[in-house]
């Protein structure tokens, strides 16, 4: 059984920079596009970023140019690099695996929570 766990979220002032990262158990993983999602009070859940198994990379607009997402095989981990967070990307951000076109898979992390203070 697959399972995803985030970690990385804390608090971090406008402008600052903040890693995530994703740690998956079982198998599969190279064969698996991985994404980072994120879902603020009262908002639905949406795309961060995704990356495909051979490494091609979707985000979405409002990250485009500050997010990064990344992935290492050998280790089973998804990694989001955030640079010049503002207050807008506060949310909690879940891992996922298994999705395409930036559409979510089945499997989710629990989630980590990311506060931008301005």
């Amino acid at each position: 059984q697959v399972q995803l766990v985030e970690s990385g979220g804390g608090l971090v002032q406008a402008g600052g920079s903040l890693r995530l990262s994703c740690v998956a158990s079982g198998s599969f993983f190279s064969t698996n596009a991985m994404g980072w999602y994120r879902q603020a009070p009262g908002k639905q859940r949406e795309l961060v970023a995704q990356i495909s198994t051979g490494g091609n990379t979707k985000y979405a607009d409002s990250v485009k140019g500050r997010f990064t997402i990344s992935r290492d095989n050998a280790k089973k981990t998804t990694t989001l690099q955030m640079n010049s967070v503002q207050p807008e990307d506060t949310a909690v951000y879940y891992c996922n695996q298994g999705g395409t076109s930036g559409y979510p898979g089945r499997i989710w992390g629990q989630g980590t929570q990311v506060t931008v203070s301005s």
